[in-house]
């Protein structure tokens, strides 16, 4: 399936330009369309020759993804649901600012972008991998999503995190590549500060990223302060200890002002022990980092419970005690399957193309 306009960087759009006979300066009005005017179809692209699109609508797609399913949220929250062309589902959420809470702009919009249908990495509290790892997203269904969002909402989308469906860094070179179109000028035109790429840990793209010249933000899924308790939560934290993990962080603030962020979901029994946030606050410490913690948000099939908000609470406290920057985040759109990867997985399931865990 050859690839959408929507994965196509200027010097690939140049190339097609070139092969189909056409002048330099079409890439750039193709482009416009695209990322600009943000058009529904090839056939909107009215200063274009005829012939031109109706060669390009015989080799390429326009877009990658097909408008699914909206959930929207009491808090304005939103999820978007998109078929791909194989007939799998990738989710989006679209989530506001909340000035009150955590001083955010009022028209701040984020949007969690996906990076895999499913994911291989197993960390024991997402829905995303129930159903294992079944492909890559391409550049095209990457960056795609972001231009789906802005369509359906009619909003602009100005704040990136990538941690929706999937671990990022297992799809690193399609991921750069979706952010090379997202930043350009000739794209979304997207600062790099606005975009942060969460990992559960994996140790050498951590290095790699570090040595981008982009001043992309990181964020760790760390959910554990020791490998005793990251070991029960995170699977890959038997490839990579936190020792090794804590080393690259120290490679990655020799090359970036960016500060860190440590993810820190709170699980009743499991790592929400108070020795535990004195051993966290140490790392984060010494890692000049941020820590986001966030309450366990049930997930159909898992076991985990959710702390209490007093617990929750005195985690933090220790934090900022410690002098640790530290935000308890009772995040949003609880009614609305808010775990990643939980309307995809119902929405398979009941189309029966869900695949066994990979072991």
């Amino acid at each position: 399936m050859p690839t959408a306009l929507t994965g196509l960087s200027l010097a690939e759009v140049s190339t097609l330009m070139e092969t189909l006979g056409q002048p330099a300066f079409r890439a750039g009005q193709v482009l416009d369309w695209v990322w600009k005017k943000k058009v529904g179809s090839i056939e909107e692209m009215s200063n274009l020759p005829a012939s031109l699109r109706a060669q390009l609508a015989e080799k390429h797609r326009l877009h990658a993804l097909d408008h699914a399913q909206t959930q929207g949220s009491a808090d304005t929250t939103r999820k978007f649901l998109f078929r791909l062309h194989d007939g799998r589902y990738v989710e989006s959420v679209l989530i506001p600012a909340n000035p009150a809470l955590y001083g955010e702009r009022a028209d701040r919009r984020t949007l969690c972008v996906s990076s895999q249908v499913g994911c291989a990495y197993g960390c024991k509290f997402c829905a995303s991998g129930l159903a294992g790892f079944s492909r890559q997203l391409g550049p095209d269904e990457i960056a795609g999503q972001v231009l789906a969002a802005e369509r359906l909402s009619g909003e602009r989308v100005d704040n990136l995190v990538f941690m929706g469906m999937g671990e990022p860094f297992a799809n690193y070179d399609n991921l750069m590549a979706a952010i090379e179109i997202l930043t350009a000028e000739w794209g979304l035109h997207l600062g790099a500060r606005h975009l942060t790429i969460s990992t559960s840990g994996l140790v050498p793209r951590i290095r790699d990223l570090a040595d981008h010249p982009q001043q992309i933000r990181l964020a760790i899924s760390l959910h554990g302060a020791t490998d005793e308790v990251r070991d029960q939560i995170m699977p890959v934290n038997r490839k990579w200890k936190t020792a090794e993990l804590f080393e690259a962080l120290d490679y990655w603030n020799s090359r970036k002002k960016q500060h860190l962020t440590l993810e820190y979901i709170l699980i009743q029994g499991v790592n929400d022990d108070l020795e535990q946030a004195a051993i966290l606050a140490r790392h984060a410490r010494r890692l000049r980092a941020k820590v986001n913690l966030i309450p366990y948000n049930k997930v159909d099939g898992l076991d985990w419970v959710r702390p209490s908000e007093t617990r929750c609470r005195a985690f933090r406290d220790v934090l900022k005690d410690a002098g640790v920057s530290a935000t308890l985040r009772l995040e949003k759109g609880h009614d609305i399957d808010a775990a990643c990867g939980q309307l995809r997985l119902k929405q398979e399931t009941s189309e029966g193309i869900v695949e066994a865990p990979m072991k």
